[in-house]
């Protein structure tokens, strides 16, 4: 969900998703990093939202221990910072002693020569629905990247419907279970039904944007041992991983690139919040990585621009994104607007 933490480009804009504050934080630049976490869009989207770079990493590549759950099946910690190299570093440090790449090798792998992007096969995938404007500047942002020397490939992805008819019902049951695990080792509430119960009991102190429906829903889901949800997990794993991994063979990819989000909307109870951006879905769902990094503005508000690749793709990506960090030079600090003005919402 929205955060009451506000984009400090424009201060009556939401920052997007759960890891918001981390990614104001940087953009304000009160810290040089900053570890977000993401179920499905809660890093990649802040980041983009505030104009600095977020790193979902490749699902097990970096524990989860400590962190809230959604769900064991999409969850996980990751990387965000002002610049690709920094993230790097940062998920040097965040990754087991015992995975691949150490972080020597990981940093030898980020290109900023001027022919980092030269021959590179990138899929753009526009998503029209968020608004000509971030169309627009996904149209010059391939310019560029044609410019110096990539290769563009318009793409659209396959079982988006199917993927977005699926995951929120999974993710459902999901929490159930692991919100109940997760709380069983805390002090407060055990579980689900005392979360609920205890959220009424201060209700004064629960945000504007949400009740307690989610949770209710989550309760009343079907368990985790239910044919039903198995059935629902399996296909979005095969349909999601099918989703990138065909497109990619189809055009022979190095990535697959896409809006990460739109410009910031007002942060309004009454208008309610909506952080569901579908870039960040196939991705999300397959366990592979994701990289935002800045791609420019609509007006005053930052847009980022979404990489994909394959599973623990995650030093090719963050190569790849190094060059197009470095081609696009897109960053800008921000100026603590009061509004955006006019024509800017979302």
């Amino acid at each position: 969900m929205g955060s009451p933490w506000l984009d400090p480009y424009v201060l009556d804009r939401n920052p997007c998703g759960s890891s918001a504050g981390s990614a104001a934080a940087l953009a304000a630049s009160l810290a040089q990093v900053a570890i977000g976490t993401e179920t499905d869009g809660s890093i990649v989207c802040p980041a983009g939202m505030n104009g600095v770079v977020g790193h979902k990493p490749s699902l097990g590549l970096v524990s989860g221990a400590g962190v809230v759950p959604i769900s064991a099946e999409q969850d996980t910690a990751g990387p965000m910072a002002r610049n690709v190299t920094d993230a790097a570093l940062t998920l040097a440090v965040l990754r087991p002693g015992g995975a691949p790449r150490p972080a020597a090798a990981l940093l030898d792998g980020l290109t900023r020569q001027p022919g980092g992007l030269r021959g590179k096969r990138i899929g753009l995938w526009r998503l029209p629905s968020l608004g000509p404007e971030v169309d627009a500047l996904m149209t010059r942002t391939a310019e560029k990247l044609r410019d110096a020397g990539a290769v563009l490939v318009e793409v659209t992805p396959p079982y988006q419907e199917r993927l977005a008819q699926l995951e929120y019902p999974a993710l459902l049951s999901e929490f159930h279970r692991d919100i109940d695990a997760y709380l069983a080792t805390r002090e407060g509430p055990r579980d689900l039904a005392g979360l609920i119960a205890f959220n009424r009991a201060h209700a004064a102190e629960r945000t504007c944007f949400a009740g307690q429906e989610l949770f209710e829903q989550a309760l009343a889901a079907p368990p985790v041992t239910d044919p039903g949800y198995r059935a629902m997990r399996a296909e979005l794993k095969d349909l999601s991983r099918r989703s990138l991994d065909e497109t990619m063979a189809a055009h022979r990819l190095d990535a697959i690139a896409a809006p990460a989000n739109p410009p910031a909307w007002t942060t309004d109870c009454a208008r309610g919040d909506n952080d569901v951006i579908p870039s960040s879905t196939p991705a999300a769902v397959a366990g592979y990585p994701s990289l935002s990094v800045p791609a420019g503005f609509v007006g005053e508000l930052p847009v980022g621009l979404l990489l994909m690749a394959g599973d623990r793709q995650d030093g090719e990506l963050l190569s790849l994104g190094a060059a197009v960090e470095n081609r696009l030079k897109a960053w800008r600090a921000p100026r603590y607007l009061p509004t955006a003005g006019p024509g800017a919402s979302c």
